[in-house]
């Protein structure tokens, strides 16, 4: 069965979140300004800062473990694998001379699908490459090197006896997000089958469709070839009541965090999201037990609606937000709801998956069920499609104080306090809301943003909005797939993957100044 994608977030997945930036959604995605307002040059002042109230309660989960038993289903159409494909001629674009600035193209060996960019803690430069691989730009080399399915990566799980599926030589590699981790470790994420997340238990299962997607850590060895340790993100027979089998629902792993302090890989996934040993040793005959699988999966803070025909139907997509908080809990922002999933502080004790997972789904937690772009209608009065303002979280960023920065593919970005309330909101005018990528620079405090339909980049640090969008030339008209912002060699190196933008290849930008 199927959990289908909101009315508002269909559009966008059918048009490629996954790939190429929604390209031919102008018609019918309601986010997409028709005629995308220039930005305002120069400098604003401040915020436009404002509250809000905890969300309303109603329906929750369930414990121990949660999500338990079949789930409904709107009978809708399955999630699509990423849209178009990259024109195989793709060209680079005219990259502009700015200071503090370098671009990688295709010309050095970089992907034409930027997807997104991650630096490990050696400076390991890592790129998803969508459908061509994963991408490794080593610290003072000029040029990328790739690696595909002959170097080990594995974008599919275990049958119960350690095996691949069958059919797994058709299953497409498809790397969609990155994690660097310690030095020459990288976490690498999957786009799975488009049917994978409502085809296991069905008359029509497969195990190329089922199997496929998920996650590998990835290890450089010293003679340049790839260690790999794939995380099969399903639970087993008997770990979850209800499922007279396995469980098997995540498959896109859209965003990763690494948390040292907890020793976590936190996935962030299409249906919701999930934790996996970052140590862990890998153990293909585990058949997804508890003992030995090295991932807790899943939960999700869903709520009840309805669909256009008054049925009911559960809503839960698309968790591009994930935030290690600094306690050690994370946040995570869905296309529907957001929730501070309290894995070191939920009432039981510090680390137990199962009971913070009990504290965001159960009913009496529907205020960490967190709506930040409220509906008409709450949860308990099962909103329709048109009670309904999804949230379309793109990207969270948790910052020292304990707030945590969202931002949205739809609506700009919100900072909620520590308990989830909305304190403060910015980028919200129709020039700007179109956020897809957000990082904290660590060399100021202040915030990155990086723009979907045009509009580049948006720096805000000290109460000020400062704009990088005509300066980029042909570059400001591409999404910004993603950010990373680390300190690295004495200062910060702030990674930028700009996406590819018709017939125009993706770019790799960093950016070392002030």
């Amino acid at each position: 069965m199927t959990l289908r994608a909101t009315e508002g977030l269909r559009c966008l997945l059918l048009c490629g979140v996954f790939s190429l930036g929604w390209v031919g959604c102008d018609a019918t995605d309601p986010t997409r300004p028709a005629d995308r307002p220039a930005p305002a040059g120069g400098t604003d002042q401040g915020t436009d800062g404002g509250t809000d109230a905890p969300p309303d309660g109603g329906e929750g989960g369930t414990e121990e473990p949660p999500d338990g038993g079949e789930d409904p289903t709107d009978g809708g159409e399955d999630p699509p694998d990423g849209g178009e494909e990259v024109p195989p001629d793709a060209v680079p674009p005219e990259v502009p001379d700015l200071e503090n600035w370098t671009f990688y193209t295709v010309e050095q060996g970089a992907p034409a699908d930027v997807r997104a960019v991650s630096m490990d803690r050696g400076g390991n430069v890592w790129v998803a490459g969508g459908r061509e691989g994963l991408f490794l730009l080593r610290p003072g080399a000029t040029a990328f090197e790739r690696f595909g399915l002959e170097d080990g990566l594995r974008p599919y799980g275990y049958m119960d006896d350690g095996s691949a599926p069958p059919g797994a030589e058709n299953i497409a590699l498809e790397v969609i997000s990155v994690e660097g981790g310690p030095a020459g470790t990288v976490w690498v994420g999957y786009a799975g089958h488009p049917r994978c997340e409502s085809n296991y238990d069905t008359p029509e299962e497969d195990p190329a469709i089922y199997k496929s997607g998920d996650a590998d850590r990835v290890e450089l060895n010293g003679d340049g070839t790839l260690s790999v340790v794939h995380y099969d993100i399903f639970s087993g027979p008997g770990v979850v009541g209800g499922y007279h089998r396995s469980r098997e629902k995540l498959c896109h792993v859209l965003r990763m965090a690494w948390d040292p302090s907890t020793d976590s890989i936190w996935f962030g996934a299409n249906h919701g999201f999930a934790r996996g040993e970052a140590g862990f040793a890998g153990d293909p005959t585990c058949n997804g037990q508890l003992h030995c699988t090295g991932v807790l999966e899943h939960a999700h803070p869903h709520i009840g609606a309805r669909n256009a025909e008054g049925q009911i139907i559960i809503l839960t997509d698309a968790y591009y937000g994930v935030a290690p908080a600094p306690n050690g809990d994370v946040w995570f922002g869905g296309a529907n709801r957001s929730t501070r999933f309290r894995y070191m502080s939920n009432s039981r004790r510090p680390g137990d998956y199962f009971r913070a997972a009990y504290e965001t789904e159960a009913p009496e937690f529907a205020w960490n069920r967190l709506d930040l772009w409220r509906d008409a209608v709450d949860e308990t009065g099962y909103p329709g499609p048109g009670d309904r303002t999804d949230d379309l979280i793109s990207a969270m960023v948790a910052m020292p104080d304990d707030t945590v920065w969202a931002a949205s593919f739809a609506w700009g970005l919100v900072h909620l306090n520590s308990s989830g309330d909305v304190i403060g909101h910015a980028l919200s005018g129709a020039a700007d809301r179109n956020v897809s990528a957000l990082a904290r620079d660590p060399s100021d405090g202040g915030l990155w943003a990086g723009h979907r339909y045009g509009g580049g980049l948006t720096r805000l640090r000290g109460g000020s909005i400062v704009r990088l969008w005509e300066a980029l030339g042909e570059l400001g008209s591409h999404p910004v797939m993603d950010l990373e912002a680390v300190q690295h060699d004495g200062g910060r190196s702030l990674w930028v993957a700009f996406g590819p933008y018709e017939e125009r290849a993706g770019v790799l930008g960093l950016y070392r100044g002030p």
